[in-house]
């Protein structure tokens, strides 16, 4: 059985397909403009990290979803007392979020459940009343000689924490960046500072 299409039906079909090819090709010229915004932006800029486990808290807890800035510390060199995700030394596949408690160069040394910071002469012990509860001690008796690009970083909920206490410095070549959002929950969206000491 064959069917004939009158000239004006032929004329609609073609139209419609003219129309539906049209509108693919905007599709697809708007998902390759999206993702050559999105991959340099995630690739090279800002990265997204999930928060896994409890060493964070009372700052982060598990599951916060946060916006790590990639490009900072390609302009500057990481401070004191930023939150960092960053390749961990003993399996680099796996990430890690801590805070940064201890600067090139600089001798860190827990005494007391207090950390003690000299650096050549001068010497301190860290202020942490800003993230840590004053009922909070640092455990461990630990003394680290921080050379060039070494960091030594804790996590803020101490006793469960796996840090520099236990596994040694961090290189800066590791770092992958600092935290600069929390963007989950939606009722604890903040952009996140470093404490002042």
């Amino acid at each position: 059985m064959f069917m004939f299409f009158s000239d004006d039906r032929k004329n609609s079909i073609k139209n419609c397909l003219k129309s539906l090819f049209s509108s693919l090709g905007e599709i697809f010229q708007i998902v390759i403009i999206a993702l050559l915004i999105v991959i340099p932006i995630r690739y090279f800029l800002f990265q997204p990290f999930f928060v896994r486990g409890h060493s964070m808290e009372t700052c982060f807890y598990n599951g916060d979803y946060l916006i790590v800035d990639q490009i900072s510390y390609r302009i500057r060199d990481p401070q004191r007392g930023e939150v960092i995700v960053f390749k961990y030394p003993l399996n680099p596949a796996v990430r890690y979020i801590k805070r940064i408690v201890g600067l090139p160069g600089e001798t860190i040394e827990i005494e007391e459940g207090k950390i003690k910071i000299t650096l050549g002469s001068q010497s301190r012990f860290l202020d942490e009343s800003d993230y840590i509860s004053e009922y909070q001690k640092t455990e461990g008796h630990t003394k680290t000689v921080l050379g060039d690009y070494e960091y030594f970083v804790l996590g803020d909920n101490r006793p469960v924490s796996s840090d520099s206490r236990k596994w040694g410095s961090l290189n800066k070549d590791d770092i992958i960046g600092r935290v600069y959002l929390r963007a989950w929950p939606v009722d604890a969206w903040a952009q996140i500072e470093a404490p002042n000491y």
